[in-house]
């Protein structure tokens, strides 16, 4: 992690007419920052992810942990509703499963193929039977290296 005097120079950078991007990553949560501690005071400055607060309060946090069902099935819904594809309930948890289980980038992906089959099978919405047959022809991820 940096220290004191890398965030110095990093807030400096920040304050340019150029200034950059600047993209951190962390798992540390409340922990000491770097180079804050001394013989005086050995635990140091205490600060979310190592970072101080003048930086932290610049940066934009992004959450990276993986999506519940429930937010797969919103997602997906929601899309649908964008894209004007009609699907039916037992579809929509299908790919909330199969988005659960692959990504929700997969079960993304599959809802235009799904609709083009139903449309082709004469079918206004999308069926269980459209959403089974991509998951005979398209592969995720994991599958595909099997």
């Amino acid at each position: 992690m940096l220290d004191m005097e890398c965030f110095t120079y990093l807030n400096r950078a920040l304050e340019s007419p150029l200034s950059p991007y600047v993209v951190l990553a962390s798992n540390r949560g409340i922990t000491t920052i770097r180079g804050t501690d001394s013989v005086y005071d050995p635990t140091g400055i205490l600060s979310p992810h190592g970072l101080p607060i003048d930086l932290l309060d610049r940066c934009m946090i992004v959450k990276t942990q993986s999506y519940t069902r429930d937010e797969i099935r919103v997602v997906l819904e929601t899309r649908a509703r964008v894209e004007g594809i009609i699907l039916k309930k037992e579809a929509l948890e299908h790919l909330a499963d199969r988005g659960e289980k692959t990504s929700l980038r997969y079960s993304l992906q599959l809802l235009t193929p799904a609709s083009i089959l139903a449309k082709l099978g004469g079918r206004g919405e999308v069926g269980l039977e459209d959403v089974g047959e991509l998951g005979e022809l398209f592969l995720d991820g994991r599958r595909s290296l099997a």
